[in-house]
């Protein structure tokens, strides 16, 4: 599945037991429809999402910036401490591409931390391959 939305806010690192990290963000996505006989309709679909692999791109993902991320979803439920039933559905990103964003600056950036993101996970699925 791939998303493309802008950054509500800049990504956040979180350690988690056992000290693995976790870059957790929001994109939201615009969206319009016209109901029949009536005027426009904008809706914005905000997408939690999290990002297991290189902790290092947070400081790329910044608010405004337009990102594209593939992955699948994922859903939770848990009871809180005062026994109210919670859920929440977050998107779990495999990969990130950075689109840009206001700045020239920031898409430059934004290209080379592509090619970081890249190298970064290239020959991790080398025993995967059939030949």
């Amino acid at each position: 599945m791939e998303i493309t939305g802008r950054m509500t806010a800049n990504a956040n690192v979180k350690t988690i037991k056992g000290g693995k990290k976790v870059t957790e963000f929001t994109i939201a996505i615009n969206d319009s429809y016209r109901p029949s006989g009536g005027e426009r309709v904008q809706i914005t679909t905000y997408i939690e999402c999290a990002y297991w692999r290189n902790a290092g791109v947070a400081e790329y993902l910044k608010k405004g910036t337009l990102v594209t991320v593939s992955g699948r979803l994922g859903a939770e439920a848990w009871v809180n401490r005062s026994g109210e039933a919670k859920a929440t559905i977050t998107f779990h990103v495999s990969e990130i591409k950075i689109l840009g964003n206001s700045g020239k600056a920031g898409i430059e950036r934004a290209d080379s931390v592509a090619v970081k993101m890249t190298t970064a996970g290239a020959g991790a699925d080398d025993d995967d391959l059939p030949f």
